[in-house]
């Protein structure tokens, strides 16, 4: 595995707990957000503004824009970007602390010493995050840096793959096509219909990329390794910034990580496609 996945391995559970832990659902609820959904688009989205749906789903690339729709921009009516960030950042810290702990500072300077040499070109996610402001608490420190890096990765997985001439949802059939995740754990999280799965399959079929049992053809496992190494390389700037200190990260955040999938605070499968380091 190339170390920079290794990293992403390493880091996107301590950042996704967010996604799964019953702290969020409380915090948004405390903050006027109504439903997961809406906590979801708002939460993660909330460092751009009170942005909207348009674009939104360009930046989420993943999601039907009538399931983006029906959460902005309604959500900045109950909650305001700032309030959403503050609430996101205490639910993510008391979420890790129930099961990691007090402490972590060094782990989390490693993680701000890498988000810190990420590049931002073509990466509104990564850089909206990088924008919000460091938190006096150690685990919201580190949940804050983890985020900044799961973030940079992800738009740059977007960009490699708008490159490689995919939409949202044709990306997502080349994950379940490579055995990555299966439709079953994913479809329920994108709010796509079927007949847009259809029409999407339709179109890789039309491009030779997908067998008509939804596998990868050698085309597009092709692809879809391409896609993989771009999104690698696009990720590989902290990596280099910590040089021999992206050991000791690793050595420190994959036990945390561990940790975390095992309390049941983020499921494996899950529609990251993040399985236990």
């Amino acid at each position: 595995m190339r170390i920079e996945r290794r990293l992403w391995a390493a880091v996107e559970p301590l950042h996704a707990v967010v996604y799964f832990a019953p702290e969020t659902a409380e915090a948004a609820k405390v903050a006027g957000l109504r439903g997961y959904w809406m906590g979801y688009f708002a939460g993660r989205l909330a460092p751009l503004g009170p942005i909207g749906p348009e674009p939104a789903t360009a930046v989420l690339f993943g999601f039907a824009p009538a399931m983006v729709a029906r959460a902005l921009p309604d959500a900045w009516t109950f909650a305001s970007p700032s309030a959403v960030v503050d609430s996101r950042l205490a639910a993510a810290s008391a979420a890790l602390r129930r099961v990691l702990g007090d402490g972590h500072e060094e782990l989390a300077a490693l993680l701000e010493r890498a988000a810190g040499a990420c590049r931002f070109d073509g990466r509104p996610l990564a850089a909206a995050w990088a924008a919000v402001p460091v938190p006096a608490d150690p685990l919201a420190r580190l949940w804050r840096a983890a985020t900044i890096l799961r973030e940079h990765r992800g738009d740059g997985h977007v960009l490699a793959a708008v490159h490689a001439g995919l939409g949202g949802l044709e990306t997502t059939l080349t994950h379940i096509g490579d055995g990555v995740i299966s439709q079953a754990d994913i479809e329920p999280h994108r709010g796509w219909s079927a007949a847009e799965w259809q029409k999407a399959a339709e179109r890789l079929r039309a491009r030779g990329l997908l067998s008509g049992d939804g596998r990868l053809t050698e085309s597009g496992t092709a692809v879809r390794r391409r896609i993989e190494e771009d999104t690698d390389r696009l990720a590989a700037a902290p990596v280099e910034a910590l040089g021999g200190a992206v050991d000791r990260l690793l050595e420190l955040a994959e036990p945390l990580s561990r940790t975390v999938i095992d309390a049941g605070l983020v499921p494996v499968p899950n529609p990251m496609g993040v399985s236990r380091p």
